[in-house]
């Protein structure tokens, strides 16, 4: 890497970490996730959902556009176009091979551990008698099958907003800069601070909550774990697209359809492992395709053969 290259790479972090987690700070100091004040009542939006859904998760896309701006690096290589006619098969696979491999890790998590599947679906069935509407067992996976359909068509477009402010900067920005290290080290290391920059809200309960074993250490390294491996199939669809978006629509695929298990369970589950894909087991499946991408699409390089991101 080149001095100028590593300077900006070390800019964009100061950026993305700073305003990130300068506002989980604030969030931390008003209530945390949990008690954190409400500001819509009716919908029950709390000050903490409205600073994660904005200055948190787009801190790595406005360090984009201020590294860019303050080492007047400006427009190159923003990745902000898609060629669908020669990369559409990228798309897709990111579209539809998101919500798959969630559905696999959700599925292995009940065979492994049958005790906490709800063959009944009585959680999902309380609440539709809460409403005054009785159904039939057969009736309710009808339900849960158009949910899935919805998950994975629709919600991918609807949750683009929120995931472009990660998406664009740690692979429209980060990833590339780190290329002349290898493909393989950057996707890798990407993958890694990715996991890091989510660790203050993961102190404060998100995915994990507070009452797993090992807390409050296993939680950001599974955390971690699970970024690296999904981050290698995100960074594999964007860099064969050469575009953000491929990758901004996988991570919205995944954003809708993670909670798909807890529909299932009997029980509260063993958050490490399941059902969901920040679980060990949940997330296996992005782990296998992860190693096979990297094997296989990015087989070893010499780092100077790698093409120098500006």
């Amino acid at each position: 890497m080149d001095t100028l290259n590593k300077k900006r790479t070390r800019l964009f972090l100061i950026f993305a970490f700073g305003i990130s987690w300068a506002t989980a700070l604030v969030i931390y100091l008003t209530g945390g996730l949990t008690n954190s004040p409400i500001i819509i009542e009716n919908g029950s939006i709390t000050l903490a959902y409205i600073l994660l859904a904005s200055a948190y998760m787009w801190g790595p896309a406005i360090a984009n556009i201020l590294t860019r701006v303050v080492t007047k690096e400006g427009k190159d290589n923003l990745l902000l176009k898609l060629n669908f006619r020669n990369h559409w098969r990228y798309i897709w696979i990111a579209w539809l091979g998101t919500p798959l491999l969630v559905l696999l890790g959700t599925a292995l998590f009940f065979v492994l551990f049958p005790s906490y599947f709800d063959t009944g679906l009585s959680m999902l069935s309380s609440q539709f008698a809460a409403y005054g509407s009785e159904t039939s067992t057969s009736y309710l996976y009808q339900f849960i099958v158009m949910q899935i359909a919805y998950a994975a068509l629709i919600s991918p477009i609807l949750n683009i907003i929120s995931t472009f402010g990660e998406e664009f900067g740690w692979r429209g920005y980060l990833l590339p800069k780190l290329l002349p290290l290898g493909k393989r080290k950057a996707i890798l290391l990407t993958g890694v601070i990715w996991g890091i920059w989510h660790w203050p809200v993961i102190l404060m309960g998100y995915n994990y909550g507070f009452d797993y074993p090992g807390y409050p250490w296993l939680g950001p390294l599974a955390m971690v774990l699970f970024t690296v491996s999904l981050g290698i199939f995100i960074a594999w669809v964007s860099l064969k697209s050469e575009s953000v978006w491929p990758a901004a629509i996988a991570h919205g695929a995944l954003n809708g359809i993670a909670s798909i298990g807890v529909l299932f369970l009997v029980k509260n589950p063993p958050v490490l492992l399941g059902p969901y894909p920040t679980g060990v087991i949940g997330g296996l499946p992005f782990l296998i395709v992860g190693i096979l991408i990297l094997i296989f699409a990015f087989p070893k390089e010499k780092t100077d053969e790698v093409i120098t991101a500006n």
